[in-house]
This record gives structure tokens, C-alpha cells and sequence, in this order.
């Protein structure tokens, strides 16, 4: 029997190394870092109004940075075996650093809240100061591991550590803000009026600065993209992929409009620079923007096969 030709096209999906518990881990590391932040430059500052939210973030820090290694763990194969990261080391390798700074960071930050809350105002400066490199390091240390990803066009830029760090401070603002609201409106009664309201000036000039600081994150992406879209052929079409292909949702709109343009419109928006409410319906948009930046950046940056 004769038998034509025939063609079989095999269409084999490839598997995605790092996967969503990935962009969580950056998300909460983030968070915490950017908290710590808050809390040393509150403490630093020493003025009376700021020390609410010095003890806030001082607590936040450490207690996001516990959770944030659970999702490593859950990413293992086998997790059980964690512990192999600190035995088996790789001194080339970032990820061998983040180990030892996973667990320096959140020792650090656990005696710096303990001396926030015991007023121990010498001691905690001195914590704070050096707690703010490790904080940082332990940020930036996973936009280095994207960035030395030299196949992956998303990832392989020096502006990478950059980036998650400001946007780091975005997420971390927006969570203090969050929370100092909640406690102003529902746990703050004993407080006097004029106590009050200093504390709602307070939040909004959070609100202020969490602004600025978008901006900045956003000049950063947006030098990034225009980067992407006049360099080589992979890097272009990664770009076009997260600006008009399958991540444009999640990044134009979710990321860019919903957790940038609008933040920043209710904040600086003449009728509503002074709500509250604006203020922390902004900070929400602008971690679930944030939130959005690690899942486009993780998964997105694995979406083009590597030639």
C-alpha cells in the first residue's frame, strides 16, 4: 500500500524555569525592603510625628522578609532540602549571596524593631544604618539574577537591580500607606484632633512621596522598552510582546495605566491631592501595579525560546 508523504509537526511547549512563586518572592522581598526604608529615614529623622510610622515599618520589614523565602521553598522540587543552599555554595553565584542575606536581613530586622519599640533611639539609628545595605542588597541581588540571564532580552539590561529596587520603595510605600490610614481610621481613637490630623498630613505627605517616586520608576521602564525596541531582533520582539502582544494587558494596562497614570493622577490631582481616601486607593493601584511588574518581568522575559 502506497502511502503519501506526510509531514508531522511536533508542537512541544517549553518549560518555564522560574514560575509565579518567583514573582512573589520578588514582590515581598520588595515590600519589605522598601518598609525598612520608611522606618530608618523615620527613625533617623527623630521628630515625634514620624514615630508611628517608624514602629509600623519596623515591624513589616522583617515579617514580609519571612514570608517572602516561603515561596523559594515552595518552588523546590524539594523542598525539604533548602538547607543544601548553605552547604553547597556556589561563589559565583548570586543566588549563594542571597542565602546568607535571606537570613542577616531579617535577624537585623527583628533587633531593630525590638529596639524601635523599647525606644532605644541610639541603638535603633545604628541598626537602621546598618540595616539599609543589606535591605538593599537583598533587592537588588534578584535583579541581578535576572540581568546576568544573557539570553533573556527582558532581563540582560544593567537598569534591571535598578529598577526593583525603586519600585521596591513604590510597593513599600503604598503598604505603609495602607496600613498607617487603617490604624488613623479605625485604631487611633484616644488621639487628640489636632494629633489626628497631624497624622493625616503625615500619610498624605507618604502619598507625596510614594509620586515622586513612581515617576522615577517609571522613567526607568520607559528608558527600558525604548531600549528594547531599537536593539537586536529577540529584544525587540519581547518588547512588542509586553506593548501589543500577550502581556500588554498586564503591562500597559494593569502595570502602566492602572498602577501608574492613575496613582499619580490621584495624588496630584488638584480636587483630590488633599483625600486621604485618594491617597490610599492610589497606594493599592500602585502595588497591584507593582505586583503586575514582577509577573510580566518573570514569566514575560521567559515567553520568547531562546534561539
Amino acid at each position: 500500500m502506497e502511502h503519501g508523504d506526510v509531514n508531522v509537526v511536533y508542537s512541544v511547549q517549553f518549560e518555564l524555569p522560574l514560575i509565579m512563586y518567583i514573582a512573589q518572592y520578588f514582590f515581598f522581598t520588595g515590600l519589605s525592603a522598601g518598609s525598612f526604608v520608611i522606618s530608618v529615614i523615620a527613625t533617623m529623622l527623630g521628630r515625634k510625628e514620624f514615630k508611628p510610622i517608624g514602629k509600623i515599618t519596623a515591624i513589616l520589614a522583617p515579617v514580609l522578609l519571612i514570608i517572602a523565602p516561603l515561596n523559594l521553598i515552595a518552588d523546590l522540587e524539594q523542598p525539604l532540602r533548602f538547607w543544601h543552599l548553605f552547604l553547597f555554595y556556589n561563589w559565583t553565584s548570586p543566588i549563594t549571596y542571597g542565602s546568607f542575606l535571606l537570613t542577616a536581613y531579617p535577624v537585623m530586622g527583628i533587633f531593630y524593631a525590638a529596639m524601635v519599640y523599647t525606644n532605644r533611639n541610639t541603638a535603633a539609628k545604628v541598626l537602621g544604618l546598618m540595616g539599609i545595605p543589606l535591605a538593599i542588597s537583598v533587592h537588588g541581588y534578584t535583579g541581578f539574577i535576572l540581568a546576568l540571564a544573557k539570553a533573556r532580552a527582558l532581563w540582560n539590561t544593567a537598569a534591571m537591580p535598578t529598577i526593583f529596587l525603586v519600585s521596591a520603595m513604590v510597593s513599600g510605600i503604598g503598604l505603609v500607606i495602607i496600613i498607617a490610614a487603617i490604624r488613623w481610621k479605625w485604631f487611633d481613637r484616644k488621639s487628640s484632633p489636632e494629633q489626628k490630623e497631624k497624622d493625616r498630613k503625615l500619610i498624605l505627605q507618604l502619598g507625596q512621596f510614594m509620586a515622586y517616586v513612581l515617576l522615577l520608576d517609571l522613567f526607568l521602564i520607559m528608558s527600558d522598552i525604548l531600549v528594547l525596541l531599537t536593539a537586536h531582533e529577540d529584544a525587540y520582539e519581547v518588547g512588542m510582546l509586553i506593548l501589543t502582544g500577550n502581556f500588554a494587558p498586564l503591562f500597559v494596562g494593569v502595570e502602566l495605566i492602572l498602577g501608574a497614570f492613575i496613582p499619580l493622577i490621584l495624588i496630584f490631582g488638584p480636587r483630590l491631592r488633599n483625600s486621604l481616601t485618594a491617597v490610599v486607593v492610589a497606594s493599592i493601584l500602585a502595588n497591584i501595579g507593582v505586583y503586575a511588574m514582577r509577573y510580566v518581568m518573570v514569566i514575560g522575559g521567559q515567553t520568547v525560546p531562546l534561539s
